[in-house]
């Protein structure tokens, strides 16, 4: 069968399905590979098709979202990729199939608060939904947007932008970093319990030494206890073994005594008389035999017994004197003799350890240092990297909100580290001492100046909602050309945005939506009219949204949708040229 042709270079999500989720009943949302935009009014429950997705990706399953009487939600999507997607890849990995070049994705969200998830037709855990989503969705909301403002997170985001140039210095810097945590930290506890090392080393030498005088051999504690009940009772065994043999071979001393080998034979005689006449009295006649040698054998060595037994009592002493050495060992080093024995194994290896400290402190110290000089070039290679990468991203994003109707406001990088208190380690960068941790020395902090003559302040302090979320725009355009994600989901982060910063914004979505899958849900008619793809989500007359309930507008409704949306009225003539010229104006820009 020859291969399915991928009918996308990306990974696309092409359709969802959306049961009993919140305001929807049952409805399909059919996606373009380039910018849809999801469009309606307030409540029409435009924003559960951001909560859908966020379920499909391993998002939190709450099950106030399931649908009033109804027993679970179900979000289903197709997403169409290449086998050899990262994507892809990883699904296989877990079990999953692509059906004709498709990978399908479920998550089911039951009223009880229970969650499942499905990718290609398996079961699988939920956590793999969110290991997907790191391959295929960038998502941006409201309050998505708060992680932009995170110092930590806006270093990472210029690491990602910066490709190689940080990535190599920095996988090794970390394996450095980690080996010096543990070299540290084993250096400190040698150093600093110097004492208790010195003591238990005392203990096993004492310990050692008193189990080397007494030599005990493996076992010998079941061994001696085993001949001391035997000699403590000699003369009772004696003379059990004596009467036994009496019993069954006879007392020399009493003739006339019957035995039990005397009774047996003559058992055998009377029926070897006989056993012509019935082959089954002779098979008994043999077993008779048979006891006869079996009590002759066991008399024999009853007899031996009785000679060999040994009731010396010097002996015995000496048995319960080696015992009572053997068992100063065991109260102190373990329940038997094998278990000290094992003791001394292990004590022997770890006094070889306590005995080597100072040679370990001189190895130890050595790489310690060794690591330091290497983190501090690292460090510096980092540092050289970020600055290098922070001036291009920041002008990228810079010419961006210029785009953005921003042409003034200008974007730049702090990029700073903190020398460490006296005393305190630390790594050399600049010709400082300074703090330093798991991703380097440096603190990364992105600044904004809205207009000239204003200090660059810290995004989360300098840009307003409708700024910040052009920012985050701007610097999502600027990584699609970098490090490109498959689909982009923006709901409403126009907000605050209006006029012609709404167009530019429509304008910028679209060229991210040449090199990536764009999802918007908006309430600007600027932005919609620039989707390849309009979606309009609307309520039946009982508050649902059915099936029907999400369609795709094209030609005479489009328009009057986009008249909705600029003027609340969509019969109105004036909206109606408003949103013809909107969208010739979108088309004539694409």
């Amino acid at each position: 069968m020859a291969p399915v042709k991928p009918r996308y270079r990306r990974p696309v999500l092409e359709e969802m399905r959306i049961r009993s989720l919140g305001v929807i009943d049952d409805a399909v949302v059919e996606l373009s590979p380039g910018f849809t935009a999801v469009t309606g009014e307030t409540g029409a429950g435009k924003t559960m098709v951001v909560t859908s997705l966020g379920l499909l990706l391993g998002g939190r399953a709450d099950p106030a979202l399931v649908r009033i009487g109804a027993k679970a939600a179900v979000v289903e999507g197709r997403l169409v990729m290449r086998p050899d997607a990262a994507a892809a890849v990883r699904a296989e990995e877990a079990g999953a199939e692509l059906d004709d070049g498709a990978l399908l994705i479920s998550r089911t969200v039951s009223a009880e608060g229970r969650s499942r998830a499905h990718v290609g037709g398996r079961s699988v855990p939920v956590g793999l939904l969110a290991e997907l989503a790191d391959d295929l969705v960038a998502v941006h909301g409201q309050t998505d947007q708060q992680g932009l403002l995170r110092p930590a997170r806006q270093r990472q985001a210029l690491d990602r932008y910066a490709g190689n140039a940080v990535a190599i210095p920095l996988e090794k810097y970390a394996g450095a970093y980690r080996r010096l945590r543990a070299v540290a930290a084993e250096l400190e506890e040698i150093t600093t319990r110097a004492r208790e090392r010195a003591q238990e080393a005392d203990l096993l030498r004492f310990g050692l030494e008193e189990i080397a005088a007494v030599e005990p051999l493996a076992g010998e504690d079941t061994e001696l206890a085993a001949e001391a009940e035997r000699l403590g009772h000699a003369e009772g065994l004696a003379s059990a073994a004596q009467l036994a043999h009496a019993a069954l071979a006879g007392n020399p001393e009493d003739p006339e005594g019957i035995d039990a080998n005397t009774l047996v034979a003559g058992a055998h005689r009377a029926l070897e008389s006989v056993r012509s006449h019935d082959p089954a009295l002779g098979a008994l006649a043999e077993r008779i035999g048979e006891l006869g040698i079996l009590l002759g054998d066991v008399a024999g060595e009853l007899a031996g017994y009785a000679d060999d037994l040994d009731a010396d009592p010097l002996r015995l002493a000496a048995v319960e004197e080696r015992r009572a050495a053997l068992t100063q060992l065991t109260r102190k080093y373990g329940d038997s003799i094998d278990s000290v024995l094992e003791w001394a194994q292990q004590g022997s290896a770890r006094l070889l350890e306590l005995d080597g400290d100072d040679g370990r402190i001189t190895e130890l110290t050595a790489e310690r240092d060794g690591l330091r000089e290497e983190l501090s070039q690292l460090a510096q290679a980092l540092t050289d990297a970020r600055v290098e990468a922070a001036a291009r991203f920041a002008s990228a994003v810079t010419q961006e909100l210029a785009s953005l109707a921003m042409p003034h406001a200008r974007v730049t990088f702090d990029i700073r580290q903190t020398e460490s208190a006296e005393g305190a380690e630390g790594v050399e960068v600049g010709g400082r001492d300074v703090v330093y941790g798991p991703s380097g020395a440096d603190e990364v902090e992105l600044l904004l100046a809205p207009h000239p003559g204003a200090q660059p302040r810290p995004i989360a302090k300098g840009a307003s909602g409708g700024e910040l979320s052009r920012v985050m725009l701007a610097v999502e355009v600027v990584f699609a050309g970098s490090d490109p994600v498959p689909t982009y989901l923006f709901d409403e982060v126009d907000a605050g945005v209006g006029g012609k910063a709404a167009v530019e914004v429509g304008r910028r979505l679209a060229k991210l939506a040449k090199s990536a899958q764009v999802v918007v849900v908006t309430h600007l008619p600027q932005v919609a009219a620039f989707a390849d793809r309009q979606l309009l989500v609307e309520k039946t007359v009982d508050g649902a949204v059915t099936r029907s309930g999400v369609t795709v507008l094209e030609g005479e409704d489009r328009i009057r949708e986009l008249s909705r949306m600029l003027a609340g009225q969509e019969d109105s003539e004036t909206a109606r040229a408003h949103a013809e010229e909107l969208l010739a104006a979108a088309r004539a820009d694409a």
